[in-house]
């Protein structure tokens, strides 16, 4: 590999890791709060980019500024299926009951797109994301950048509100220890409802992210499982942060390989970290206390 392919991998790494930090973060956030293994994140992430592509076709929308329509509806759906669904799966078999429940959620969004939309692959295309500049003799596609800026100015308001606000210190004890957050007034039902809704609400910015990056179709969302589900599992189940540090990591070695090696090998990166992992440090990287009870 000579420098040039090198420095132009790790920076096509840095820019797609980005994209799956911000979609992995709402996965880790479910769990976080609900020990819930949400499958249909990523059906709900190209629900959002069709979203996007509707706007921008029929209204001409910028595809950035749609975010301002879906994340409410997204926000306000999540908080929906955790309060009429998720909420009735028994404590004890939550994680299990879960997985079969989202993954028919995901079959149902599949459907709709493709009864809607058909299986046609569909884009959003705007010109200013169409351009690469040099930098440093590198070559940066402007979408990828766009997207990465998407996930860090996301990735620092969710930030903000977990550290910060008054309702992340709520969280945070519901994530830490349920039955102690109750005992001191946290209404944990109301602060499981409102984090389902933050982390479908990613999926809404994740959508027209992607909508501009890549083409879509309506079952391409199970590619994306795998790889969000490793990331997790790498970074630490429950670790929003560590979920975003393992993103990035993966995200380069990912582009390094496919460069280097193959694609077909570049794919099997995440199965790969995925197994190490489970074998040698099962909490995660950055799982801590909480991954190591769940």
């Amino acid at each position: 590999m000579t420098r040039s392919l090198f420095f132009q991998s790790l920076v096509f790494g840095i820019l797609s890791g980005g994209v799956y930090a911000l979609l992995a973060s709402g996965l880790s956030l479910y769990f976080g709060v609900m020990r819930i293994v949400q499958i249909a994140h990523p059906s709900f992430l190209f629900l959002g980019a069709y979203l996007t592509y509707s706007l921008h076709n029929r209204f001409d929308f910028d595809p950035l500024l749609t975010i301002f329509a879906t994340v409410p509806l997204f926000f306000v759906t999540g908080i929906a299926i955790q309060r009429f669904l998720l909420s009735r799966l028994r404590d004890e078999n939550a994680a299990m009951m879960s997985v079969l429940l989202t993954f028919a959620i995901a079959v149902v969004v599949e459907g709709a797109l493709s009864a809607v939309y058909t299986g046609s692959y569909r884009s959003v295309e705007v010109d200013y994301a169409r351009q690469a500049f040099d930098w440093f003799g590198v070559r940066v596609p402007r979408d990828r950048l766009i997207g990465l800026g998407i996930a860090g100015a996301t990735l620092l308001v969710l930030f903000a509100v977990l550290r910060f606000s008054r309702y992340g210190r709520s969280l945070r004890a519901t994530m830490q220890h349920p039955e102690a957050a109750r005992l001191v007034g946290v209404q944990t039902d109301r602060v499981r409802a409102i984090g389902f809704g933050i982390g479908m609400s990613t999926a809404a910015v994740g959508g027209a992210a992607l909508s501009i990056i890549t083409t879509f179709f309506p079952s391409g969302h199970w590619e994306w499982i795998a790889k969000l589900m490793a990331i997790i599992v790498v970074g630490g189940l429950g670790s929003v942060g560590g979920a975003a540090i393992a993103a990035f990591m993966l995200g380069i070695i990912e582009a390094v390989v496919q460069a280097w090696i193959s694609p077909v090998w570049a794919g099997m990166v995440f199965y790969l970290f995925l197994f190490v992992t489970l074998i040698f440090r099962p909490q995660g990287l950055f799982g801590g206390r909480l991954a190591q009870r769940y």
